[in-house]
């Protein structure tokens, strides 16, 4: 009961919080705000609880609607530039709107009405969009005169966002062919307590931003199914199994800190429970809303580097779902518990599709490459991305450390083998890596 009216607090206090920055008017508050409503878009996504690829589609579209109106709005806003301006209209048309006094309050507007239409349940955020007119007119941002012509405003953005999205392969997932786990030795298959199908397997078809050809960041082969003693596999088997048995209290912290998994069943009797909790895209996306605000950004530079953060993460796990489709790797799971103890359980919940790679390694370390070309090297921060959700915060000296700590925790969890690990963070940097160099050329 305690933890209901803690949550019902947080979502009364939110509002308020942005009246306050909003009547305040200082420019280093709007990356407070940006968060905030970012944040309603998560709320939505945990309610549908939207797996990790499309919850990134949704960060990616949401945010591209903010930074597109921002960039509509006047040179201030196109200094940064993520995908070129020209190959931006080639794919959205060239609306030649109407400028508007708070480009500010047009982006979050845009991003919230994109939300509503990419969300099964995005209906919720009706009130919010509602909530922001009344925010915009009571602290002045907009007057009750121009605040139709900033509607209007961004409802075209939104519409143009949403175009493009219809023609990124999304829609045309239902009507591929229905995914059916290969049979034999090695190969993945659902695992308890749910055993839910396979999530997105034809997520590799999708549309990416930045990588032009996702077969060239497949990753290093993994180890071939073999569980005689001393053979690759083997020995990363019985790493899984030997360190579930040994886990230090830290190391507890830190799978659960990082579990990031919105398919958790917890049965009570014979009552399936759903756990609402945040996508890996989600933890990465509250890292940025963190990092922003601890460097006070403008509101552009936070629209910025949300967008851009959201394109990489939508991108990476394009090229991690290939690779576990075509690798079709089986879960540790399933194995220990067929050939080691029948009754083992990992720490975590095994989520619904296959091993390799590990997919919070792809996509933390393709986050923190992008996130530490913005920031730097020494930028530390403390983690607060998991307290809405029951978990204490953490602090870390750098992205890239933050992104090492959730790749382990895979292997804490139980949840994975060491390759699919490591070779999953070599294959999130080079992601990351190549990301960057292409915005550093836009800008040169």
């Amino acid at each position: 009961m305690k933890r209901l009216n803690f949550l019902i607090l947080i979502l009364v206090i939110l509002p308020v919080g942005s009246m306050d920055l909003l009547a305040q008017k200082q420019k280093q508050d709007w990356a407070k705000i940006y968060a905030e409503q970012l944040f309603h878009i998560t709320e939505v996504m945990v309610t549908d609880v939207a797996s990790p690829p499309v919850a990134a589609r949704i960060y990616a579209y949401t945010n591209l609607a903010a930074y597109r109106a921002l960039q509509e709005s006047g040179a201030e806003f196109q200094k940064r530039e993520i995908l070129s301006v020209s190959q931006l209209k080639n794919h959205l048309g060239d609306p030649r709107l109407e400028r508007v006094s708070s480009p500010e309050f047009a982006a979050i507007y845009a991003m919230l009405l994109v939300g509503e239409k990419v969300m099964p349940s995005g209906y919720l955020l009706k009130e919010k969009q509602k909530t922001w007119q009344d925010l915009g007119v009571k602290s002045k941002v907009v007057t009750k005169k121009n605040l139709d012509a900033h509607l209007a405003f961004a409802k075209a953005i939104a519409d143009q966002v949403l175009d493009f999205a219809k023609t990124d392969g999304y829609i045309q997932l239902t009507a591929r062919n229905r995914y059916t786990p290969k049979e034999g030795e090695g190969f993945w298959y659902p695992t308890p307590p749910a055993y839910m199908a396979a999530v997105e397997p034809e997520w590799k078809t999708m549309r990416t931003f930045f990588l032009k050809n996702p077969s060239e960041f497949d990753p290093l082969p993994m180890a071939q199914f073999d569980l005689s003693t001393g053979s690759s596999f083997q020995i990363q088997l019985m790493e899984v199994y030997d360190v579930s048995r040994n886990l230090s209290d830290e190391q507890k912290l830190i799978a659960n800190f990082w579990d990031c998994n919105p398919f958790k069943v917890e049965f009570s009797g014979h009552m399936a429970i759903g756990v609402k909790k945040i996508s890996p895209g989600g933890h990465w996306i509250g890292i940025t809303g963190i990092a922003s605000q601890k460097q006070h950004l403008s509101f552009a530079e936070t629209a910025y580097i949300h967008t851009l953060v959201a394109l990489t993460l939508h991108d990476a796990f394009v090229s991690c779902w290939k690779a576990k489709y075509e690798t079709n790797r089986i879960r540790p799971e399933t194995v220990i518990n067929e050939k080691l103890h029948p009754s083992w359980k990992p720490l975590l919940q095994t989520p619904p599709f296959p091993e390799y790679t590990s997919g919070h390694s792809v996509i933390s370390a393709a986050s923190a490459e992008v996130l530490t070309g913005y920031f730097g090297d020494d930028f530390g921060f403390i983690d607060s991305s998991e307290v809405y959700f029951g978990l204490p915060e953490r602090e870390f000296r750098s992205f890239y450390q933050a992104a090492d700590e959730a790749a382990i925790s895979r292997l804490y969890g139980g949840i994975h083998f060491r390759d699919a690990i490591e070779n999953g963070v070599t294959q999130g940097r080079k992601i990351g890596k190549t990301i960057w160099t292409e915005i550093q050329k836009l800008e040169n």
